[in-house]
């Protein structure tokens, strides 16, 4: 059975940008996918857009967003509950706060701990600085592990409705060593750099929330939320020199989709994944 997986983006996390495309890197594989959004905006208004996705009529739908505790998100969830669809929720640590709740009412969930808040103060944030942090950002996720971790999960999920069966939805608060684990990195030396880069990211969020909340005068948090975005321009790099150990050693785990959608696995670059 092809699989039809509904995906509502409300404002932006990391997470977003990609998580569309880890389902189908190749464009081949037998699933339908469809991707609303309301832009960088996360209100309720832009939740009355789940609509198109119910008329989509999927197996399971994703709703990402950051903080999804606020009445935006809550919304689109709660639509969808209504509706009969089987939801996962993605979003960043805010929502550890609603936890509980979620696993109580069904809802699956990802908690993208180093997916961090932005520094959204006018004085420092244009969309220059907007996508570099963001550029920034997916390289944490994608060099600790996080991107693999959500995709084997997800398609956990997609080959069990593949097989016309219901599956369980993941309930994941995604840490850095459950991150790390599934990087599949070989060198110590390699891991540490990507936990290290994990542990940084998350530290931005906590910088970020105090200067764009906490702090009240412009001479404060300015140089408070730039400096939160440098230490994760350090994060990225950190990640990328975990990445760059294991191709010294031809050691890179790669996990592409067959059309099928099994999981295959190679780690030397010049063999076929298996």
């Amino acid at each position: 059975m092809t699989v039809r997986v509904g995906i509502v983006k409300l404002g932006n996390i990391g997470t977003s940008r990609f998580i569309d495309l880890v389902l189908d890197e190749r464009a081949d594989r037998d699933i339908y996918v469809r991707t609303i959004g309301g832009g960088a905006k996360m209100g309720e208004a832009e939740a009355e857009e789940m609509k198109k996705i119910i008329d989509f009529k999927p197996q399971f739908c994703i709703v990402i967003s950051p903080n999804a505790t606020v009445p935006g998100p809550t919304k689109a969830r709660d639509m969808l509950k209504e509706a009969g669809i089987p939801t996962i929720v993605i979003s960043d640590s805010p929502v550890l706060k609603i936890k509980d709740d979620l696993k109580a009412k069904g809802f699956g969930y990802f908690v993208v701990k180093c997916d961090p808040m932005i520094g959204a103060r006018r004085q420092f944030l244009d969309p220059t600085e907007m996508v570099l942090f963001n550029a920034d950002v997916l390289k944490v996720l994608a060099n600790t592990g996080v991107v693999r971790l959500i995709q084997k999960e997800l398609d956990a999920v997609i080959a069990g409705y593949a097989a016309g069966q219901t599956p369980a939805l993941p309930q994941i608060v995604i840490s850095a060593d459950k991150a790390v684990a599934e990087a599949g990195y070989k060198n110590p030396y390699a891991k540490a750099k990507a936990m290290a880069a994990f542990v940084a990211a998350e530290k931005v969020a906590d910088i970020d929330l105090q200067g764009c909340f906490m702090q009240k005068e412009m001479e404060q948090y300015i140089p408070t939320v730039a400096s939160a975005h440098e230490l994760l321009r350090e994060a990225a790099k950190l990640s990328d020199e975990a990445r760059e150990l294991e191709k010294a050693t031809d050691a890179i785990l790669r996990t592409p989709h067959a059309a099928d959608g099994k999981v295959l696995s190679k780690t030397q670059l010049m063999l076929k994944p298996e």
